[in-house]
């Protein structure tokens, strides 16, 4: 079975991760894969490091980029020549623009061809999957509405199937912005590899001694690409709220804030303003998560929309406890609620906050703070989910069937 499977780019994130596994996995007697992927911008760090370590050789078509331009009429000839040349049985997109010319393509690979004229256009089917989605706190109002218009087009004359990654993101694609038929979509959670996070204490020692963290001092970190949707600013507002406060139960709490971006300069100078610099250190982008995480105390997302945050599986897979602003598929990580508090609820596996107020946030913070039990109690029931819901191998297996079923139809 060829499979042809496509994203915008191969940018530091979950996305990236996941089609290198699959390209990788489903790589046997029965399925072939190939990866199509675009180009990396500046001012975003390139994964590609990550598909060589696991062998896995994309097709670069360097027009297909994240922002809209002429240059995708070239990528969506490159992207349909392709499928000319590969013969996929399944065209599987990622990410928005690689759902949106990787779509369009095969709707011309399926129809464009001489036995159309006789009803039997190609038998390829088409899956997109939704990582997260662009319709709303991505751009303004105009441009939204015809990334969701397109979204529809796509999804009612030419694709299949579509995957969502929890049921908090079908609730909010097909219920909320109406994309899709019901029958359409299948609920796939992601699957990350378990094994590196394993083994942590020699990890952590090693990861607070770089960074000069002491054994008595509380680290927060949060972890993402340096982008206005993870809303770091906010993150910062939290660490003044912190340093704000007279009279501190609590004075030796530490923040780090670890990824890279365009936005890099304008944090740290938001940081210098909120004089806050000498509570968070910028460390940038790292490859070793179960490093850095093993040396985190507390993992927080304070994201304006999400999809799966992978940066919250891979916390929880660290055995550590976690507070996020309550979006996209985070409460489907979290659990229920199991109590109400001042601006922020605690949940069967995190804490949880609604506002984007600082001090509501910094309040769900200090319960974790204050009460280690608590964080300990969060920390095992969240490496317990993450095991039993959301390992690599599980996602293979959910794929891989998924596609045999496809197949038959």
């Amino acid at each position: 079975m060829k499979i042809v499977r496509i994203i915008a780019r191969l940018n530091v994130g979950g996305p990236a991760r996941h089609v290198v596994w699959l390209n990788h996995a489903l790589q046997d007697d029965e399925f072939d894969s190939v990866l199509l992927a675009g180009a990396v911008p500046d001012g975003e760090e390139d994964m590609g490091y990550f598909a060589d370590k696991y062998g896995v050789n994309p097709i670069f078509i360097k027009e297909m980029s994240r922002e809209l331009s002429l240059k995708d009429i070239v990528s969506l000839w490159k992207v349909y020549r392709s499928f000319l040349v590969e013969k996929p049985d399944i065209i599987h997109t990622h990410t928005a623009k690689a759902g949106t010319i990787g779509r369009t393509a095969g709707f011309f690979y399926r129809w464009i061809t001489p036995k159309t004229l006789i009803g039997k256009p190609r038998k390829v089917k088409i899956i997109h999957t939704f990582h997260g989605h662009i319709f709303h706190s991505y751009y303004g109002n105009l441009k939204t509405k015809i990334f969701l218009l397109i979204e529809k087009c796509l999804a009612r004359f030419v694709t299949d199937k579509i995957i969502v990654i929890s049921d908090q993101q079908k609730k909010e694609i097909h219920q909320d912005f109406r994309v899709g038929k019901n029958e359409q979509f299948e609920v796939i959670p992601l699957g990350i590899d378990l094994v590196p996070f394993s083994n942590s204490d020699v990890k952590k020692e090693n990861f607070r001694k770089e960074i000069g963290i002491k054994d008595d001092e509380i680290l927060i970190g949060i972890v993402g690409r340096l982008t206005e949707v993870k809303n770091h600013e906010f993150f910062l507002k939290v660490v003044k709220t912190y340093k704000d406060q007279e009279n501190l139960d609590f004075p030796n709490l530490r923040f780090v804030v670890i990824g890279d971006g365009h936005l890099k300069k304008d944090l740290e100078n938001k940081a210098a303003e909120f004089k806050v610099e000498d509570k968070v250190q910028f460390l940038g982008s790292r490859v070793d998560p179960d490093v850095f995480y093993a040396g985190l105390d507390i993992v927080a997302l304070t994201s304006l929309n999400e999809g799966t945050p992978l940066t919250l599986i891979e916390a929880m897979a660290s055995e550590k406890p976690v507070i996020s602003t309550n979006v996209g598929g985070v409460v489907d990580l979290l659990g229920e609620v199991s109590e109400n508090r001042n601006g922020f609820a605690l949940r069967d596996r995190g804490i949880s906050v609604s506002s984007f107020d600082a001090e509501d946030f910094f309040r769900g913070l200090t319960e974790l703070i204050k009460n280690e039990k608590l964080r300990e109690s969060f920390g095992k029931m969240g490496k317990k989910f993450v095991y039993t819901y959301y390992s690599k191998d599980r996602l293979i297996k959910d794929m891989a069937s998924l596609y045999r079923g496809l197949n038959d139809d």
